[in-house]
Parts: C-alpha cells; sequence; structure tokens
C-alpha cells in the first residue's frame, strides 16, 4: 500500500508537470496535495515497517518528537490544501468568466503559502497537547486500526479519485504512457543494435 501510494502520487506530479493543458491552479493544487501525501505517509509508514519487520515498537524521545513534527505538519497542510481546493472550485462554479483573473498565479502561491507556516501556529500546540494529555482510553488494536486507515489508506486512493474522475488527467497519463513505451522501445532498439 505504501508503494502504491507513493508511485500514484508521483505518477500524478508527473503527468500535471508533463502537460502544458494541466498548468491551471486545480491542478497546481492537485500536484501539491500528492506531494504533501507522499510526505504525510512517509513520516509514519516506513518506521512502522520497520517495526513490524524487527519485531520491535523501540522509538527514541527524538525520533517520537521528529516524527509527530512532520505527522501533524503534512496533516495540517493536507487539510488546508483541501480547502484551497475547495475554493478554487468555489470560484470556478460560481464567477466562471472571471475565475482566471481571481486565481492568478499569484494568489495560487500564496495561498499555497499561507496553508503552510498555518500549519505550524495552529496545529501545533493543539495536536501536541492532546496527544501528550490524553489518556489512553481505546484498545491499541483499535487505535492502530484507524491510524493505518488515515496514514495510509486515504493518501493511496486520492491519486485514483482524482485521476479516475477527470478526463483531462487521463488523457495526460495515457500520453505520458505512450511517452514511455515509445522511449522503451527506441531503447531496446539501439540495444540491440550496438
Amino acid at each position: 500500500m505504501y508503494l502504491i501510494t507513493v508511485f500514484g502520487n508521483l505518477l500524478m506530479i508527473l503527468a500535471v508537470s508533463s502537460d502544458s493543458h494541466l498548468h491551471t491552479p486545480m491542478y497546481f493544487f492537485l500536484s501539491n496535495l500528492s506531494l504533501v501525501d507522499i510526505c504525510f505517509t512517509s513520516t509514519t509508514v516506513p518506521k512502522m515497517l520497520w517495526n513490524i519487520q524487527t519485531q520491535s515498537k523501540v522509538i527514541t524521545y527524538k525520533g517520537c518528537i521528529t516524527q509527530m513534527y512532520f505527522f501533524v505538519l503534512f496533516g495540517g497542510l493536507d487539510n488546508f490544501l483541501l480547502t484551497v481546493m475547495a475554493y478554487d472550485r468555489f470560484v470556478a462554479i460560481c464567477h466562471p468568466l472571471h475565475y482566471m483573473v481571481i486565481m492568478n498565479p499569484r494568489l495560487c502561491g500564496l495561498l499555497l503559502l499561507v496553508s503552510w507556516l498555518l500549519v505550524v501556529s495552529l496545529f501545533y500546540g493543539t495536536i501536541l497537547g492532546v496527544y501528550f494529555s490524553s489518556a489512553v482510553t481505546q484498545s491499541s488494536h483499535s487505535s492502530a486500526a484507524a491510524s493505518v486507515m488515515y496514514t495510509v489508506v486515504t493518501p493511496m486512493l486520492n491519486p485514483f479519485i482524482y485521476s479516475l474522475r477527470n478526463k483531462d488527467l487521463k488523457r495526460a497519463l495515457k500520453r505520458l504512457y505512450g511517452m514511455a513505451v515509445i522511449k522503451g522501445q527506441l531503447f531496446l532498439g539501439l540495444k540491440k543494435c550496438t
């Protein structure tokens, strides 16, 4: 699931960056969401996989704090990017004639920037406070299952949800696949010649 998450989101970023028709605010935010999803899952899943493999549940205090920092950072950023994407769709639907004027590159960059540091100021203190002060009331098995759901499953499904429902992304992915096949055939042809 982790590899599908990483490769699916990387494919989404590659498709958006390689197709000039997708250089619009919606796809700009979508590719940033894919990057954040990769970072979000990469903060906990590799350590979790290592723990499962070695049958060890040990983590240092510094490692725990570092992991929590990035988990909260990318989790909050994920939420803010989804909010910005909702605003983008609101402008596109309610003000279609003014869309390109309102959602100019400067505003898109500003919205992305505002989504960042807000993560640090709003979420950090509250989530760390809740995390360290909460009493354990649930079983560890149900907590682990819930953690896997929001750290692995949701980021893994995002590329599928956004690409399967979008004709422009499907076209870009097909074009990207076609280029890869052609390059592969050229490479094999050159290899046979030498």
